[in-house]
């Protein structure tokens, strides 16, 4: 009986375009598919588009679209990334297929028919942004999980009786203390569930795009308990075939990033534990990718398309800098610089240069076929301890890599290379080639026979990260197809004497400050039209939410007023100057850079006339968080400063008598 694996990345929500932090999840994945493949294992690999909710029904609405035409656009450009990236999953499911449909609705037959669903009211605050129900208090109450405003819903809804499982989930959390990794992550669901567990509510009856509740079709189910399903129902859950989840079921691993671990940590076992189907083996919750020390958001306008790292460095160096730089389940930082410093130092000077260096050498002094190495006899310290630490590497990494320590994985790899590299200027191969005695000849010979066995070990190892460039490596080494290599049997030695090479060619040309120039220069350009978009198009009104009891106020009086339901809608915060500065050719405009407690923004502000920059520095103003970003004289503006613009005078900052604490939002 063939070992089975089945990992699954979350699925990605289509209200945005793809960029590296999606790719980031996916790419981990797709390196731990691969190799479990190369282990001899029979592996399903998972991934797709999360489709439905409140949150795309508006998206498309603003965009002018059905929220058919956009979810089919967006996911569309997923996969199409996913397919450039060479990413080899093995299904792609989308939440509004017709065999995912199927699945939710007999899923949710399922956990009605044993008791735990029931219908009744729903009246509190909900974040559209997270598709989430949240503890705030009142109408515009900020979300505690990202901040932003919520709105108040009324209706009727199905719950589900997860009140019921506080003690079975802090038992699984206790008995299998791998089920959730990081630890940090064990301990704030831990933390969250021991708190108290309300029932959920699992349907909508505000808007339609969604899958409808089973013999209730004004309902829809709820996006969250929708999408969960999808790892069960691309297996064939629901359906007459079976054969994929009778063989896949339940997941060895579902990577996903630290923002939803509470869906899949305590709400996706609770729904499994009632329908009576297996728990994933393990749930591994990855950090942020920062950049500029925020996180990636379309909001805060700071993404970094995968396709701009591709078209100047290929994908080979995203997927190596993303999994060496960044240690894994902790937040890290991406920059072109450190993209292009890694890439040369590792890729282009490392593994690249070692490969070039070694069978060039092969080529030009044994006609392109791999040397008898000299007899033990012969053979001095330096080779065997080459050998050793390529021996000791392979068990090494095999362990850091099941535990998913994939920098430390591929640094003790380097590690070799970097002594391949000393190796080869102390032996002076190149002097020995020059020489024609016997000795020298076979000295020689076993130096680049060591060197090309240390080639063969690290680029084995390191295929399922960078496959492109091992690929074409293992080819110039004269083997067979890498990804069928058997990895579980790697070991020194396996190198056959007299094997013949194939064409050599470099694998990483060295980056020049072009690349970073290039990469910033598109992405650049991508924001500009992104921006240029975001201007042409429609503009839409929020859609309202149902309201049960009396109707609610007009948006506006005939006096003009407007409700606290409209005010609600202006989030508006303190915030501390950090960074001003004057805005080069525009004498009323300087660019600040703005403290908000969460986060720093970017705002472009009209008060030059009326302050210098460096009387701002430390000064605390209002910020409207929640305004759409605009550009003023090519500078991205987030938010707009409050203040008073008296009639035929400069603007007056807004401030405070008592000291308030940046971040804190006034009501």
């Amino acid at each position: 009986m063939s070992k089975t694996f089945y990992i699954t990345t979350p699925i990605y929500y289509v209200n945005a375009r793809p960029h590296i932090g999606h790719a980031y999840t996916t790419i981990a994945c797709d390196t731990i598919a691969r190799r479990q493949r190369m282990m001899g294992f029979d592996t399903y690999f998972l991934t797709g588009t999360d489709e439905h909710g409140q949150k795309i029904e508006r998206a498309a609405q603003a965009a002018g679209k059905t929220p058919q035409q956009l979810t089919t656009e967006v996911s569309a450009e997923f996969r199409a990334l996913w397919d450039r990236l060479g990413l080899t999953y093995d299904d792609f499911i989308r939440t509004t297929s017709e065999r995912h449909k199927q699945g939710v609705q007999a899923l949710w037959r399922k956990i009605r028919d044993n008791g735990h669903i029931y219908k009744g009211h729903y009246t509190g605050q909900y974040c559209v942004f997270d598709e989430l129900y949240v503890d705030a208090v009142g109408p515009g109450a900020p979300c505690p999980e990202c901040g932003r405003p919520t709105e108040t819903v009324r209706e009727e809804n199905y719950f589900f009786k997860l009140s019921a499982f506080q003690d079975r989930l802090l038992r699984l959390y206790t008995e299998q203390p791998d089920f959730i990794r990081p630890e940090a992550r064990r301990n704030e669901v831990i933390s969250f569930v021991r708190s108290g567990l309300r029932d959920l509510s699992i349907s909508r009856s505000t808007f339609s795009w969604g899958i409808p509740v089973p013999d209730d079709p004004k309902h829809v189910i709820y996006v969250w308990l929708d999408a969960l399903a999808n790892y069960i129902t691309a297996l064939g859950y629901g359906s007459d075939n079976t054969g994929l989840f009778d063989k896949f079921w339940p997941a060895n691993l579902q990577m996903i990033g630290k923002e939803i671990v509470r869906f899949h940590c305590v709400y996706w076992p609770a729904f499994l534990m009632v329908a009576g189907l297996p728990l994933p083996q393990r749930i591994l919750a990855h950090g942020w990718l920062l950049f500029e020390e925020n996180k990636m958001s379309k909001s805060r306008g700071n993404i970094v398309r995968a396709e701009t790292i591709v078209d100047v460095l290929g994908a080979d160096a995203l997927r190596y800098f993303l999994l060496r730089e960044v240690v894994f389940g902790q937040d890290g930082s991406f920059s072109f610089d450190a993209l292009v410093q890694r890439y040369n130092a590792d890729l282009a000077n490392g593994l690249g240069n070692l490969a070039s260096r070694t069978l060039t050498m092969i080529t030009r002094y044994f006609r392109g076929e791999v040397p008898y190495p000299s007899r033990a006899s012969s053979r001095k310290a330096s080779d065997d301890a080459i050998a050793q630490t390529a021996s000791k590497l392979i068990n090494e990494y095999n362990s850091l890599f099941e535990d998913r320590q994939f920098s430390r994985a591929l640094e003790a790899a380097w590690g070799l290379v970097a002594n391949v590299d000393k190796y080869i200027v102390e032996n002076e191969p190149w002097a020995l080639g020059e020489k024609q005695d016997e000795d020298s000849r076979a000295r020689l010979a076993t130096v680049l026979y060591t060197c090309a066995e240390a080639l063969r070990i690290v680029t084995a190892l390191a295929h399922p990260v960078i496959p492109e460039a091992t690929a074409r490596i293992w080819g110039q080494l004269g083997l067979g197809e890498i990804k069928k290599h058997p990895l579980a049997d790697l070991r020194w030695g396996q190198l056959r004497l007299g094997t013949k090479l194939g064409k050599i060619e470099p694998v990483f040309p060295r980056a020049d400050k072009s690349a970073i120039e290039k990469m910033q220069t598109a992405e650049d350009q991508g924001r500009s039209a992104a921006a240029a978009a975001t201007q042409d198009a429609p503009s839409v009104a929020p859609i309202a939410i149902q309201a049960v009891g009396p109707p609610a106020a007009s948006a506006t009086t005939p006096d003009g007023r407007i409700s606290i339901d409209d005010f609600a809608k202006v989030e508006l915060r303190v915030g501390q100057v950090k960074i001003a500065e004057k805005v080069k050719g525009a004498d009323k405009l300087l660019r600040l850079e703005v403290d908000l407690g969460t986060e720093m923004r970017q705002v472009v502000a009209g008060i030059a006339e009326a302050y210098t920059p460096e009387s701002l520095i430390g000064r605390k103003v209002v910020i409207v968080a929640n305004l759409a970003p605009r550009k003023l004289r090519g500078l991205e503006s987030n938010g707009m400063i409050v203040a008073a613009s008296p009639e035929g005078g400069k603007p007056v900052l807004c401030s405070f008598l008592e000291d308030v604490p940046v971040g804190t939002r006034l009501k």
